[in-house]
C-alpha cells in the first residue's frame, strides 16, 4: 500500500505542550478508527511551524478525508516513492 508524507502548517507547532500533542494524537486516532483499517498513521515530525506526518493509505483522498474529519490542515500530501540514506551511497548499482 502507498506511503505518504503530509505537510501540516501549524503556527508554533514546536511550542505545543505535551497535553496539546496528546489531544491532537487522540483526535487523529479517533478519526482513524472511524475510517477503518485502510489508513494508518505511522509517525509525525514536529518543526517550528509544521508537522510532517507519515501515513499508509490506499490514496491521497483518504488522507484528505482524515484531515477534514479531524479538523487538521493538510497543506500538501505527497506519495513517498523511495527512501535513501547513507547506506545508499555504498550500494553497488547493477
Amino acid at each position: 500500500m502507498p506511503k505518504y508524507v503530509v505537510e501540516r502548517e501549524i503556527p508554533n507547532a514546536g511550542k505545543l505542550t505535551s497535553d496539546e500533542l496528546q489531544s491532537i494524537s487522540q483526535a487523529s486516532c479517533g478519526v482513524l478508527n472511524q475510517l477503518g483499517t485502510k489508513i494508518q498513521w505511522v509517525n509525525s515530525y514536529i518543526t517550528n511551524d509544521k508537522l510532517y506526518c507519515i501515513y499508509i493509505a490506499p490514496n491521497e483522498e483518504m488522507i484528505y478525508e482524515h484531515a477534514k474529519l479531524g479538523g487538521f490542515p493538510a497543506n500538501s500530501v505527497n506519495q513517498i516513492l523511495g527512501v535513501i540514506d547513507p547506506a545508499t551511497a555504498e550500494e553497488v548499482l547493477n
